[in-house]
């Protein structure tokens, strides 16, 4: 029996890295070397696998392409007999999953350089390749059920790479620890930390899939679409609470409000997971869950209006979300701290731009704006990621403070970081600028004015502090003679990476018609939506260029020429130390959440050690060794050792036998 070659496709890419996954310790017996290029092979099959279906978007193909395995329940279930799961293709899955096989395999192959000699390499390639499988396997699911499944693996290899370095060592400050006092946190405690947040919003999305499964009687995201109109009125007002709780999966993943401040602390990993997980791939699950459940949220709202709720959450949580990060970003003195709060700011970009695009009458920009967002971020935040480990390394530093002056010893690293943060800053003609401007374009057509002026407020921040940046980074007086550029095989990478970013932007006009093209076409025609040439046209990008010159201008001015000392500025003036206080402090956020949820906790969970476990479940485990040792006492002495006494025994044995089997006959 053949199988389409799709189909093939479609399984094998996340298949073939979950088996270089578990090969890898076995791989690691015959050599270092057969070790480590055996996981970028088996990154670079996942890649062509998802290359391979590229075709599908250019070709007559009726969406979605679905090709399933039967799971069995216990005979008698009572809500389902068999579950059908299995990959979902169509113009939004393929797009995503190659997003994330390409840079995840430029990503191993920059790992090749920046991770030699590390002893932990064997663990470390494990949860590389392992996290590329379920996150391709995430994208790919049919329903929420299987995309759990990669949601909670992408989630693991998270937490395990975060505090890849877990012993905490003081050598290690400079390098791979977050924050500064009273924020400082090692590698272990971050980790720890992603996978507790992560799974606080894990349970709403948990809580809202078993909701549908409950009122729709499926799972499906096909099947997803037409759920209103099986569902009985009286229960309907269940699927739009359904979506808030499952959204509550997609803020956890995300790193949006109030679940944010995983992400910041998630830089104790290397540099080369940052790019992965927390640029590039990992944190775009959620966008990715919006940008799913999107058609049926709209589908929804036609005979439950309830449903429209979602995309207005949805919308203010991302611009608040980008605003707020942003500002933090000003202020930072990490240079991966700067970035990651940058990620954060700009997946609120993205998050606003969904929201908006379900309030709107052009729906179809709005969609396309989030998508084609998410690429142009993942190209240019992994290069500026995986520049960031080249310079830290140089350095010897995380921080920025003891960084300057590196423009003229690592020339490829400056116009590489330089190339991506004019992509970033949104700078015509960069991809950033294109994509930008259709999310701000979504926000004035579907009237909301408010959330429009709160994404132009982020693109003067997201200038300033990207101009910062760079000059804290690359301009100013040298701090070590001893910096030379990063080895060939770290630098080409994300060199790649920067050059992408421009070409993106050089052929941005016929990629928006292509990507409007294909996503168009898995929306139901009534959802399509016509955009009509207005007055309002020059608007944004007039606004978008004069935000970059806001905040870029006093930036170049501060740090890069050097013109004024900030720092003397800011002593001067109480209210400016006080707010540059609250950006350092993150707004309390994450103090409040120590003090309000962490150390209470901690002291009621030692409070239970010792007051339950202690006393109760001790005092049962003795009591049980207790009497385990006196009824072994009794027993030992019925074996006395004479014969007698085991006659007597059997003959009594036999004879409670025989009256019980007469016993039973009548």
């Amino acid at each position: 029996m053949s199988i389409e070659p799709w189909v093939f496709y479609a399984w094998a890419c996340w298949i073939i890295p979950v088996i270089g996954a578990l090969l890898t310790p076995l791989l690691a017996k015959l050599g270092e070397r057969m070790r480590d290029f055996s996981a970028v092979i088996f990154s670079l099959l996942a890649m062509l696998m998802t290359l391979s279906l590229l075709p599908l978007l250019f070709g007559d193909v009726e969406w979605p392409l679905r090709s399933q395995v039967s799971w069995v329940l216990l005979p008698g279930a009572p809500i389902l007999s068999e579950i059908r799961a299995g990959m979902l293709l169509d113009p939004l899955s393929i797009i995503m999953a190659n997003v994330v096989s390409v840079i995840s395999f430029l990503i191993m192959v920059y790992s090749l350089g920046y991770m030699r000699g590390d002893p932990g390499l064997t663990r470390y390639w494990f949860f590389m390749n392992f996290f590329i499988a379920n996150m391709l396997l995430l994208v790919l699911a049919d329903n929420l059920i299987l995309m759990l499944i990669g949601w909670e693996g992408v989630g693991l290899c998270s937490y395990a790479l975060i505090g890849y370095w877990y012993r905490d060592s003081k050598e290690g400050w400079l390098h791979y620890w977050v924050g500064e006092p009273p924020e400082a946190y090692p590698p272990s405690h971050c980790g720890m930390k992603a996978f507790i947040v992560t799974r606080f919003g894990d349970l709403f999305m948990i809580a809202g899939a078993l909701v549908l499964a409950a009122t729709a009687k499926t799972i499906g995201f096909p099947e997803l679409l037409h759920a209103d109109t099986i569902v009985p009125a009286e229960m309907r007002w269940l699927l739009p609470a359904a979506l808030i709780m499952i959204l509550g999966g997609a803020v956890g993943k995300s790193a949006q409000l109030p679940l944010m401040e995983w992400l910041p602390d998630a830089m104790a990993g290397p540099s080369s997971v940052s790019a992965l997980i927390h640029a590039a791939t990992m944190v775009k699950a959620g966008v990715y869950l919006v940008a799913r459940l999107f058609p049926i949220a709209l589908s929804w709202s036609a005979s439950v209006p309830a449903a429209t709720s979602f995309f207005y959450a949805v919308m203010w949580i991302g611009a608040l979300t980008a605003f707020i990060a942003a500002s933090q970003a000003v202020v930072s003195t990490e240079l991966k701290k700067v970035l990651a709060y940058s990620t954060v700011s700009q997946i609120g970009y993205m998050m606003m731009a969904l929201g908006a695009a379900g309030l709107s009458a052009e729906i179809i920009t709005g969609y396309v704006a989030s998508i084609f967002h998410l690429m142009n971020h993942a190209v240019f935040k992994a290069a500026l990621f995986l520049a960031a480990g080249s310079i830290i390394h140089a350095a010897g530093s995380r921080f920025l403070r003891d960084m300057g002056g590196l423009r003229k010893h690592m020339p490829v690293t400056f116009y590489s970081t330089l190339l991506a943060t004019l992509a970033l800053i949104g700078l015509p003609p960069f991809g950033g600028f294109w994509s930008k401007d259709l999310v701000l374009s979504t926000t004035l057509s579907s009237g909301q004015y408010a959330i429009f002026i709160l994404g132009l407020s982020t693109a003067i921040l997201t200038a300033f502090y990207s101009i910062r940046m760079v000059g804290l980074a690359f301009y100013g007086g040298e701090k070590s003679k001893k910096v030379h550029e990063a080895p060939r095989i770290m630098w080409v990478p994300y060199l790649i990476l920067a050059a992408l970013s421009l070409i993106i932007g050089l052929v941005a006009p016929l990629l928006e018609s292509g990507l409007e093209a294909a996503l168009s076409r898995i929306l139901p025609a009534y959802m399509h939506s016509a955009y009509e040439a207005s007055s309002m046209e020059l608007l944004v990008p007039l606004t978008s260029v004069t935000a970059i010159a806001v905040g870029a201008v006093p930036a170049y001015a501060l740090y890069v020429r050097g013109m004024v000392d900030l720092g003397e500025i800011v002593e001067k003036h109480g209210y400016m130390r006080a707010l540059r206080t609250l950006l350092i402090r993150r707004y309390y956020i994450n103090t409040f959440y120590y003090r309000a949820i962490a150390y209470p906790s901690i002291k009621l969970g030692h409070a239970i050690n010792k007051v339950f476990e202690s006393r109760v479940i001790e005092g049962i485990n003795n009591a049980i060794s207790i009497g385990a040792r006196r009824l072994s006492d009794i027993v030992r002495r019925a074996h006395t050792g004479l014969l007698n006494h085991y006659v007597i025994g059997l003959i009594l044995g036999a004879l409670i036998l025989i009256i019980l089997i007469l016993a039973g006959g009548a």
